[in-house]
């Protein structure tokens, strides 16, 4: 059972895999997503389902000052060091 404290990896593997698959950055990684993007999904709604979780996960990720961790996540997906 995960919880709070014990977040799903599966999440943040999501956020440097997963393509954004509509809209103005369609086929752009969601990690790579600009943050204006996000604040705007904040403000209009965030969509529904998984892709509406994973944005708001990465909204929070990236105002927290936490954005370093995807970027070495990516980094360790692609294999470089």
């Amino acid at each position: 059972m995960l919880d709070a404290l014990h977040p799903d990896p599966q999440v943040l593997l999501s956020l440097v895999r997963m393509k954004m698959p509509f809209g103005k950055y369609k086929d752009t990684v969601l990690c790579d997503l600009p943050v204006s993007y996000l604040e705007w999904f904040g403000r209009k709604g965030f969509p529904d389902g998984k892709l509406g979780m994973l944005l708001q996960t990465l909204l929070e990720i990236q105002m927290n000052g936490l954005g370093e961790l995807l970027v070495t996540l990516k980094k360790m997906e692609s294999g470089r060091p």
